[in-house]
């Protein structure tokens, strides 16, 4: 396994959540109490930052356990592991979110687009960058 490319793919999918929720934030506080307040969700509290850093990197660490045992070299074969990912977790818990817990469907798309791009530049990265 790549350590450096877990590792870098983990900050990438960490700066691109940044910017994804910077973009949509102020949909999300039209949208969810939680989200109410957009100048806060843009100076989120250091530890909250170091969990999303080490998230990450546990996203990056297990997509990468799955390009080596499924056989990734391509970027073709990361783009189709990273949706059949997306569609198996995010899309199943973001769907039922929706239809049991009356998650708005906009909220859970804009949680859902974060989660597939984010799958998919890991993937790309873990599955191409060879030693």
């Amino acid at each position: 396994m790549n350590y450096l490319a877990i590792v870098v793919a983990a900050v990438a999918a960490f700066v691109f959540s940044a910017v994804w929720y910077g973009v949509f934030g102020q949909d999300m506080a039209k949208l969810h109490p939680a989200y109410a307040d957009p100048a806060a969700a843009m100076r989120p509290p250091a530890w909250k930052m170091l969990v999303e850093v080490v998230r990450s990197l546990i996203l990056a660490y297990v997509l990468s356990r799955f390009v080596v045992l499924l056989g990734v070299v391509d970027w073709r074969g990361a783009i189709r592991l990273g949706l059949w990912m997306w569609v198996g977790f995010p899309f199943v818990l973001w769907t039922g979110a929706v239809v049991w817990e009356n998650v708005p469907p906009k909220l859970a798309a804009i949680h859902a687009g974060d989660w597939l791009v984010k799958l998919l530049l890991i993937t790309v990265v873990v599955g191409l960058w060879r030693r």
